[in-house]
């Protein structure tokens, strides 16, 4: 079990955490799925949504596919509420709002709808206080989706692999959530970065970590999460690597990220306000969903805390 440094757990308003990456195949879903599940083990009551139509976090829980069931689409679209959509799952306090592939659909359908970027935000605002950490699998795309997640999230937690094409597709993705703390969502904020995938043994490996660590300073985790069969092969079995094999190398590696994450939260992190009203100006929003490139309005930013500068900056040369 996990507790913070005095021996207590943590009870406090959720937190959610948007994990998050527009590159596909640096372990994006595998994070979620055991993140959620180690939050879960360490006796914290977790949510874990499925927000990519693709469904593997779904999949990855043992949830077979079944159009009949209240999913995210129906509590993005207003057709269920998120305490409808909830599903129980192995772990006692891990709790799932499943996928399907019918989400993908709202992509379109919230095109003409007023706060569209908001509808995940106001539909999650109730499980706040019943929740520790709620936790977001965010489609590798930008897309209307990804905007609604990044909106109701808190913080963004970024799964990096340790190869030199991981430093070139962070920069698209910091410039989506600058754009849409400027716009949007003025707390958003960046949780952390982890390494997946990560081969200590490479040269490459430890120069692009060294690289991030000199960029993200202390966001960048001291967590890395190997590759590993076992995390492999647990979603094929339905389950979280810490059930499938609490003993493999990839089930303890996100065991110590939860303990990681969990000891830097403050107790008393507030929950979204209310009472503001949730309409993003049309400009933005269609720069958000790729309508058109117009830049957001400069007059729209915020005075907080800066997001790191674009990674070109940064030395890719290893």
């Amino acid at each position: 079990m996990l507790r913070n440094s005095s021996g207590s757990s943590y009870n406090r308003m959720g937190r959610v955490i948007a994990v998050a990456n527009q590159k596909g195949g640096v372990g994006k879903t595998t994070t979620a799925i055991n993140l959620a599940a180690s939050f879960a083990a360490a006796e914290v009551n977790t949510l874990l949504v499925d927000c990519d139509p693709q469904s593997n976090t779904t999949s990855g829980l043992g949830f077979l596919k079944d159009a009949g069931r209240i999913s995210s689409y129906h509590m993005i679209m207003g057709a269920a509420s998120a305490e409808e959509a909830l599903q129980t799952t192995e772990l006692e306090q891990l709790w799932l709002i499943p996928s399907h592939k019918n989400l993908i659909g709202a992509n379109l359908e919230l095109v003409d709808v007023s706060g569209r970027e908001f509808r995940m935000r106001e539909a999650l605002a109730p499980l706040r206080d019943r929740f520790e950490f709620i936790v977001l699998d965010c489609p590798p795309a930008l897309d209307l989706l990804t905007v609604n997640a990044l909106v109701a999230a808190d913080a963004v937690l970024i799964p990096m692999q340790g190869e030199y094409f991981a430093l070139e597709g962070i920069s698209e993705l910091l410039d989506t959530i600058e754009r849409i703390r400027q716009a949007l969502n003025p707390g958003l904020g960046i949780e952390a970065v982890v390494l997946t995938m990560f081969d200590d043994r490479t040269n490459l490996a430890q120069q692009v970590k060294t690289e991030l660590q000199n960029f993200f300073g202390e966001k960048l985790c001291a967590t890395t999460v190997p590759r590993n069969i076992r995390l492999a092969e647990a979603p094929s079995h339905g389950k979280p690597a810490l059930v499938y094999d609490p003993r493999s190398k990839g089930a303890e590696s996100y065991i110590r990220l939860a303990k990681e994450i969990i000891e830097k939260q403050v107790p008393g992190v507030s929950p979204q306000p209310a009472g503001v009203e949730l309409q993003a100006p049309a400009e933005v929003t269609q720069v958000l969903t790729k309508a058109n490139t117009e830049e957001p309005r400069g007059d729209q930013a915020t005075a907080v805390e800066e997001v790191p500068a674009p990674v070109e900056e940064m030395d890719k040369t290893a």
